[in-house]
């Protein structure tokens, strides 16, 4: 097997650690490769947009790992249509400015959407609840007939669920947001999704809909 060069070797490493994928071996690579090849196909944008999309995810994942292993194991990242979306909670507002700097240094980025929060870090607890919910609203929406579900990225920061993506219209966001609002400890929900048909620059500020508070 030919020798990979450090780049490669340094994104292999961000992917293991952010996805826990298969491994830097050529079979992994192959493997994972396969199993995404089918659904980036059937997603809105086809195979194209969504490989370049993926490139910019680990272009910037890459970056955040080479500066700041921290940074790296904090943010989270979504990418649609060259639109990059940062959540997460760090605890000084100079690694916030950093993370956002280095997220326009990715080729293809034509927007940085800086949603991470200043704050103490998040418990265990709260992580479980936060997993848990993105979790439940997947479930929902993929379950639901009148949903594509595949066109939706979902992350959910301390109750607050942050929604990227293509909705064939409104009706189907509106379905979206709606059972993310009637899921357990749901605080709010933002949305970044565009309707089919839209340019991606038509997306300015999110609709944030108040979920009403439930911890049944």
């Amino acid at each position: 097997m030919k020798k990979l060069t450090s780049q490669a070797l340094s994104l292999c490493a961000v992917a293991v650690l952010a996805l826990s994928i298969q491994g830097c071996t050529a079979v992994g690579v192959a493997a994972g490769a396969g199993a995404t090849a089918g659904v980036a196909a059937a997603k809105e944008g086809g195979i194209r947009n969504t490989a370049r999309d993926q490139a910019i995810r680990l272009q910037i994942s890459d970056l955040w790992f080479k500066k700041d292993l921290k940074m790296f194991s904090k943010l989270n990242l979504t990418v649609q249509d060259g639109h990059v979306l940062i959540t997460g909670i760090v605890d000084n507002p100079d690694m916030r400015v950093e993370a956002v700097r280095l997220a326009w240094q990715a080729d293809g980025v034509s927007r940085v959407i800086n949603e991470i929060q200043i704050k103490e870090e998040r418990s265990w607890a709260t992580f479980a609840r936060d997993n848990w919910i993105s979790t439940q609203l997947r479930g929902k929406i993929t379950f639901d007939k009148n949903i594509q579900s595949i066109n939706y990225s979902i992350d959910t920061v301390e109750g607050v669920v942050y929604l990227m993506g293509v909705g064939q219209d409104q009706a189907e966001i509106d379905r979206v947001i709606d059972h993310a609002r009637n899921i357990a400890y749901v605080t709010q929900v933002v949305s970044y999704v565009r309707v089919r048909g839209d340019t991606p620059e038509n997306i300015q500020t999110p609709p944030i809909e108040q979920a009403p508070v439930s911890y049944n």
